[in-house]
């Protein structure tokens, strides 16, 4: 029965090791109604409107948005291009730092 639950346990953990990925990434500050645009650079005013209007800000790099589980970290960067330091867990990053 033990070499089971140690099975299990181990199984467990290697799913959890693979479902979090903890570095260094650059990319954008946007809001979740517009997610990705063309034109990343010419999209701050927007991102700030919609964000005041109740959307929630995003990161996106490439074509992939991410969730900010602690949005009030990234209030000073909206439509910025920032680098982020932190942890993406099934698509929700948690910042650690964040800079120009």
């Amino acid at each position: 029965m033990k070499k089971y639950l140690l099975l299990v346990v181990m199984f467990f953990s290697i799913g959890v090791t693979y479902a979090v990925d903890k570095g260094k990434w650059t990319g954008y500050i946007s809001d979740s109604d517009c997610g990705v645009k063309k034109d990343m650079k010419g999209h701050a005013a927007c991102a700030k409107k919609c964000i005041a209007g109740g959307a929630k800000p995003v990161f996106v790099v490439g074509d992939k948005v991410y969730a900010i589980n602690n949005p009030e970290k990234v209030a000073k960067f909206i439509g910025e291009k920032v680098t982020i330091s932190g942890t993406i867990t099934d698509d929700a990053l948690e910042i650690d730092k964040i800079t120009k």
